[in-house]
């Protein structure tokens, strides 16, 4: 399994906004073979002393970090995902505008990377 992580900061009055972006990205990402994923919400994240989520992202106040992450089959898979995603036109229907100004958080201090599963269990 690959996983493809991600921290946004994410002003606290864009909650439901963000969730509907969230929503509405699960079905292109389904259809070009993602097995899951998940949207974190910050409940209980501590400030660090060398470095923390907020740090990470450049957070500044009254915005809340989301933790996401999206499960693929693999690298490959993920990696022809992304073109034909990008090419989808529900991308633009959806979330307007190609650099990501109308969405409800700053994708440019997002982080974001991918992983190959190292341990996984489950219950």
């Amino acid at each position: 399994m690959y996983v493809q992580g991600f921290v946004i900061p994410v002003p606290q009055g864009n909650r439901e906004a963000y969730r509907e972006v969230a929503e509405k990205f699960w079905p292109i990402a389904r259809d070009y073979g993602a097995l899951a994923q998940i949207e974190c919400w910050e409940v209980d994240v501590k400030d660090g002393e060398t470095t923390d989520f907020r740090m990470a992202v450049k957070a500044k106040a009254g915005e809340k970090i989301v933790f996401s992450w999206i499960t693929w089959p693999d690298k490959a898979t993920a990696d022809t995902a992304h073109d034909k995603m990008m090419a989808d036109p529900r991308m633009e229907d959806q979330f307007g505008a190609p650099d990501g100004s109308d969405m409800p958080f700053d994708g440019k201090r997002m982080i974001f990377g991918g992983f190959e599963t190292l341990f996984s269990g489950e219950a």
